[in-house]
């Protein structure tokens, strides 16, 4: 049914099951998540990650869901299975590790409990969770702010040019959405298809360069973080012509880029512009203060 495209679970049915777990576990149904992955591509792992109690429903579409969510980091979770459309008691029990050869063939309902968690958004994942490459990641309380001034909403799509950390922790917040990530060279595209892989994400569309045959077939983006380059004006060029109303946010390390961004800006009509500087000091291993790279962020708008 899942491969076919049509809908395995309705809403009473799912609504069913979760009533059926709330039982079992004496939990509010309020406090269950609920994600229907049937036929879809969604952020299993990152929904685990930042929920207490998750309840999916998947099928044949997602045979090796055990394995990925043991490769994620969490067979030693308790998770209880249930089989077949409608809500029965015919319930099974197990860490995830148990079943992560398992592949699944039928509509299955599976509820994990993650109770170490915090149920909260994170901005700013470590630079030491992502996987290591040719990448020279941002420090992650920049990052922080960085997806402060995206504003990324569920169903979001924005376009994020080199940046990759940036587009993994966009791609978590734009569940439902899609992020277009941006990356020339081969190495960093490598890097970047790792860490899709080891965060789980699966709402990222990765393309070589912003042209207009690769803009043509990926969605509209809403926003565009470019990190600033020599092609910096044919990219917002390109954006403009696929959206006329792109948001722009353009990340550098060179003052001397600032300049150059804003000239840019002026000659594509982009206006309601924001230079913001951020700066970061931390102490080393001998107590003293060390400053971080300070990135500019010019931020800016098409005029009506």
């Amino acid at each position: 049914m899942g491969s076919s495209g049509m809908k395995v679970y309705n809403n009473n049915e799912m609504l069913a099951w979760v009533g059926n777990f709330a039982d079992r576990m004496e939990v509010s149904p309020e406090k269950i998540k609920m994600l229907n992955i049937c036929g879809k591509k969604k952020n299993v792992l990152p929904t685990i990650e930042t929920h207490k109690r998750v309840m999916i429903f998947a099928d044949e579409s997602q045979p090796d869901l055990f394995y990925e969510l043991w490769e994620g980091g969490y067979g030693d979770y308790d998770m209880w299975l249930g089989k077949g459309v409608a809500a029965n008691d015919e319930v099974e029990t197990c860490k995830v590790k148990e079943m992560m050869d398992y592949k699944i063939a039928e509509p299955t309902v599976i509820f994990i409990i993650n109770e170490n968690t915090r149920e909260a958004s994170r901005y700013g994942i470590k630079n030491e969770f992502f996987s290591k490459g040719s990448v020279n990641y941002v420090g992650h309380e920049i990052r922080a702010v960085i997806m402060n001034m995206l504003s990324c909403d569920v169903g979001d799509t924005i376009c994020i040019v080199s940046g990759e950390s940036i587009a993994i922790e966009a791609a978590i917040e734009a569940s439902e959405g899609t992020i277009i990530a941006v990356e020339p060279d081969a190495r960093d595209m490598r890097a970047l298809q790792d860490n899709v892989s080891k965060f789980g994400v699966h709402n990222i569309e990765i393309i070589s360069g912003v042209t207009k045959e690769n803009m043509a077939n990926v969605p509209t983006p809403r926003l565009a973080f470019i990190v600033a380059s020599k092609r910096l004006e044919d990219e917002i060029k390109v954006l403009l012509e696929v959206n006329p109303k792109m948001q722009f946010i353009v990340y550098t390390l060179e003052l001397d880029m600032v300049v150059n961004i804003k000239n840019i800006f002026a000659k594509y009509n982009i206006n309601d512009t924001e230079v913001l500087q951020i700066s970061v000091s931390k102490t080393d291993k001998r107590s003293v203060m060390v400053a971080q790279p300070s990135p500019w962020m010019i931020s800016g708008t098409p005029a009506e």
